[in-house]
């Protein structure tokens, strides 16, 4: 079986098991979704939304965050570690987002990642929930279980996205990433992945066609 008819199986079975591909972060404006983005770097998605629960009812428009205290976004977002950094980057981009950009958010991942504290992770997951483009979110979630399917050998985040570029049809790409977030929660974890519950096999050993993870295989 090739990579990219591993990659089909992986996308199909996906979307069965999980018909809804949300995003895990909570927000209602797209500058919202790039704060929030900031905030998840080293902090899980469910603390992000706590925080960002109170932080988006204090400041309510881009202008309100390029207008910030530093000071008093970083009391609000300290349960996200890296406060200090994260709050100086936002109020940066939200800056320069608003008073440079006219508010319009950018739509190339080049010009996202201009903006202060965006990387490609977080500038990807704006192409594809914003823009509606292609685009591979290489999280931790994403590169451990694309690790496992043989999808990939790389680790480092650019290099994962190059090699799901290539086997992952485009128009399916954002909402693949979503899905992967929710299989890593409930059955692909970090420590100790429930294999024997994994209903991925069942889609990934059809027609003949057998294969298995790499967890699997150390079994």
């Amino acid at each position: 079986m090739t990579k990219k008819e591993r990659a089909i199986l992986a996308v199909t079975g996906l979307e069965r098991i999980y018909p809804e591909a949300v995003c895990s972060l909570t927000y209602n404006e797209p500058y919202e979704l790039i704060i929030a983005g900031r905030l998840s770097a080293q902090c899980t998605d469910a603390r992000v939304n706590i925080v960002t629960k109170e932080l988006f009812a204090r400041y309510t428009t881009l202008k309100s965050f390029a207008d910030a205290d530093e000071a008093d976004i970083a009391e609000i977002i300290k349960p996200c570690g890296l406060y200090k950094t994260k709050a100086r980057s936002i109020v940066l981009m939200a800056h320069r987002l608003y008073y440079e950009m006219g508010g319009v958010i950018p739509k190339t991942v080049e010009e996202l990642t201009t903006l202060s504290g965006i990387g490609r992770k977080t500038a990807n997951l704006i192409m594809g929930d914003v823009h509606h483009l292609p685009a591979i979110v290489t999280d931790t979630h994403c590169i451990r279980i694309c690790g496992r399917l043989g999808l990939t050998k790389e680790t480092s985040p650019e290099r994962v996205e190059r090699d799901l570029l290539k086997i992952i049809p485009p128009e399916k790409s954002s909402d693949f990433c979503h899905r992967l977030v929710l299989f890593g929660r409930d059955f692909c974890t970090a420590r100790n992945p429930k294999c024997e519950e994994c209903p991925l096999r069942a889609f990934l050993n059809t027609d003949g066609r057998k294969y298995s993870c790499v967890m699997r295989k150390k079994q």
